[in-house]
């Protein structure tokens, strides 16, 4: 096992700095096709929630949409997870990708006649969340198929998050134009047509690592050992109970920005664009710096510190009356939420022992899709009787509370995570630097 993990410091060494993973043939056809196709992804979720927000004026229909859309996952990840383990991650990918596909021509198809009905988007969506709880996880795992040098993986994982990030830049941007000037008919027509790079992108792989059956393996057995590993390991279990929360009070806040852009800041669907682009500033800026990373020292505290912020940002974005405030409030937010899920995936997959691989990733999507919507529907209800900036305030006031109760049980992390490194083969002071920043006890905002 120590084998597939080089030392930091060899890691260090190796040419490539920032972009270190792309010397892997196969990781770069991913990042080009998926960078394409995450565009058309980002400018059809925009349309489709301005869509919703402008037939019905319902926040409560906002959040019904997105639990349609995401709470497959809560229920499929961990088949999805276990899936992964026995069969080729590839052919799963190309089917979940030929869906998606199908479902974007489809709502174009009836934005095109002017049949469209919420009911039909709700379905739609559903079929979307049943595809994405098959294929999250599922790319999650694969991602160690194209990078098989244990030591760029967290690189990988980083810029993986930065073509997420960038996406959300230009996709709700570009999205919010396409609004304001032809409608919603071109965002759902783009996105169909990218999904044609990242299924040509996994076609043109090759020299991919088979995965290995273990003979007389049963699904339902592989999924509770899969539980059984991920929950009884205290460092795993603790970083997807603090990526759950942050899910679930976390990102329903981006559901309820077309309220905002409408009801709060008394502006358009380019408004909206502008808000929803701002978030992947701040997401783009902490994908980048993730990357440049070299190791993990300090990436946990570095966690805490960013859920404490994420938590004020959000409290001060649900009374923010200004534009440019709350466009820099979101940039921060963007930052900050960033930091706690790629931050937690990364140290995830470092620790992970490589059989419970997918196992583990699909309860980490079923974390982060499968609790917001939850969170959506709560969100959606509460901004419905209450307004958004009550919905707002409580999501960030949650955050708020939960990162500081993971800073008080870093500590925890210095007895679980450094043996497990060590038994990885990384060299200790790698250890050590998680050792260190698990001895921030306590509370942020009191550190300060």
């Amino acid at each position: 096992m120590a084998g597939n993990f080089a030392t930091t410091s060899s890691a260090s060494q190796r040419p490539g700095g920032i972009v270190r993973a792309l010397a892997h043939r196969n990781y770069r056809l991913f990042l080009v096709g998926q960078s394409v196709s995450l565009i058309g992804t980002w400018m059809q979720q925009t349309a489709l929630a301005w869509l919703v927000y402008e037939m019905t004026n319902s926040p409560l229909l906002l959040g019904i949409v997105a639990f349609a859309g995401q709470i497959p996952t809560f229920f499929l990840a961990p088949i999805a997870g276990a899936l992964s383990d026995q069969v080729s991650r590839r052919r799963t990918l190309l089917v979940t990708q030929a869906i998606a596909m199908s479902q974007a021509a489809i709502l174009a198809a009836l934005m095109w006649t002017g049949h469209i009905e919420v009911w039909q988007i709700i379905v739609l969506n559903l079929i979307l969340g049943v595809t994405n709880a098959f294929d999250m996880p599922t790319r999650q795992a694969f991602l160690v198929d194209m990078v098989p040098d244990r030591n760029d993986l967290p690189n990988a994982i980083a810029l993986n998050s930065s073509i997420v990030t960038g996406s959300r830049l230009v996709g709700p941007f570009g999205a919010g134009l396409m609004l304001a000037w032809f409608g919603a008919i071109p965002c759902f027509m783009f996105n169909a047509v990218s999904y044609g790079a990242v299924i040509g992108a996994y076609l043109l792989m090759r020299d991919l690592p088979q995965v290995r059956r273990v003979p007389g393996a049963r699904l339902g057995a592989g999924i509770i050992e899969g539980f059984r590993y991920a929950f009884g390991s205290p460092p795993i279990c603790m970083l997807l109970l603090l990526v759950g929360m942050v899910s679930m009070m976390g990102m329903p806040m981006s559901v309820l920005l077309p309220a905002v852009a409408s009801e709060v800041l008394h502006g358009g669907p380019d408004l909206f664009g502008l808000l929803t682009g701002a978030t992947g500033v701040g997401a783009l800026a902490a994908a980048i710096y993730l990357a440049s990373r070299r190791t993990v020292l300090g990436l946990a505290r570095r966690m805490a510190l960013s859920g404490t912020f994420y938590g004020l940002a959000m409290i001060t974005f649900a009374f923010s009356r200004s534009v440019p405030l709350s466009l820099g409030l979101l940039i921060v937010t963007g930052f900050t939420m960033m930091m706690q899920m790629a931050g937690g995936n990364t140290l995830i997959q470092t620790i992970v022992d490589e059989d419970k691989r997918g196992r583990v990733m699909s309860l980490y999507t079923m974390a982060i899709m499968g609790m917001a919507p939850i969170g959506s529907l709560v969100a959606g209800a509460i901004a419905n009787h209450f307004g958004t900036t009550v919905a707002i305030t409580i999501s960030g006031s949650c955050c708020l509370a939960g990162s500081i109760g993971f800073a008080w049980m870093l500590p925890r992390l210095r007895k679980h995570v450094a043996p497990i490194y060590r038994a990885k083969g990384v060299l200790p002071e790698v250890a050590e630097g998680l050792e260190a920043s698990s001895e921030f006890q306590v509370p942020p905002e009191r550190a300060a």
